[in-house]
């Protein structure tokens, strides 16, 4: 049985895909990751956890050096790891002019700083069998978004570390994906556009749908590129 790591799982498209694979009878462990404990725990509280070994690890991802802890401490509770979700994510737009180092440095040390040592530390544990590692991007790191520097320059900077990841870990039989979701309902999302209406856009289970698919074994050949996760135009209300 497969072990899983999911980080942002107390929310979003992290919640959700840890419902959607907690269906998949291959993967037998799940350790989440997120800030809130008691969010972490509603997570749990939705997901299949027949003959699943599923535990919260409430965690700060900010907090780089501590990482190396953290996944030792999920090694130890699951044994070797076969796949890493990197989801978590922050945001807090703003203008170049608003931008403050504070912001910069916040968004970039969550979005791929957090996102670099969690995979660092993983593959230690995943180096003697196939695994492999998701990183969520944005479609907002793959064009120009006035407004939104900060995260959309993080979100350029993940597909390009997962990129090279990809080639990096082949040796190692880990494949790497990045996926660029566009417009999403997310808490994420409400503070990048808070006029939207979320009802008219793409929803969490649609992008959990499509980690689903890239996790399967069945699934052995888009990785090493960053996918773009958009709904239909025709589709939107």
């Amino acid at each position: 049985m497969k072990t899983c790591i999911i980080t942002g799982a107390s929310q979003g498209i992290g919640r959700a895909t840890a419902i959607r694979l907690s269906e998949e009878p291959d993967i037998g462990g799940f350790a989440l990751i997120a800030r809130s404990a008691e969010r972490l725990d509603e997570t749990i509280a939705l997901m299949n956890g027949a003959g699943k070994t599923i535990r919260a690890y409430p965690f700060d991802l900010s907090e780089l050096r501590q990482i190396e802890g953290l996944v030792k401490s999920i090694h130890d509770d699951f044994g070797p790891i076969d796949m890493l979700l990197n989801i978590a994510g922050y945001a807090e737009p703003c203008s170049l002019w608003d931008t403050t180092i504070e912001n910069l440095e916040t968004t970039f040390t969550v979005n791929v700083l957090s996102t670099f040592v969690m995979t660092r530390e993983c593959v230690r544990y995943m180096r003697d069998r196939p695994a492999k590692i998701l990183n969520v991007a944005s479609t907002a790191g793959t064009t120009s978004r006035p407004g939104w520097l900060a995260y959309a320059s993080s979100k350029a900077a993940v597909i390009s570390l997962s990129n090279t990841l990809a080639d990096e870990l082949a040796e190692y039989g880990i494949k790497v994906y990045s996926i660029s979701p566009g417009r999403c309902a997310t808490e994420l999302r409400q503070k990048l556009a808070p006029e939207e209406d979320p009802s008219t856009i793409m929803q969490p289970g649609q992008v959990a749908g499509v980690i689903a698919d890239l996790m399967s074994d069945n699934e052995s050949c888009l990785d090493g590129q960053n996918i773009i996760v958009r709904q239909s135009p025709h589709l939107q209300r």
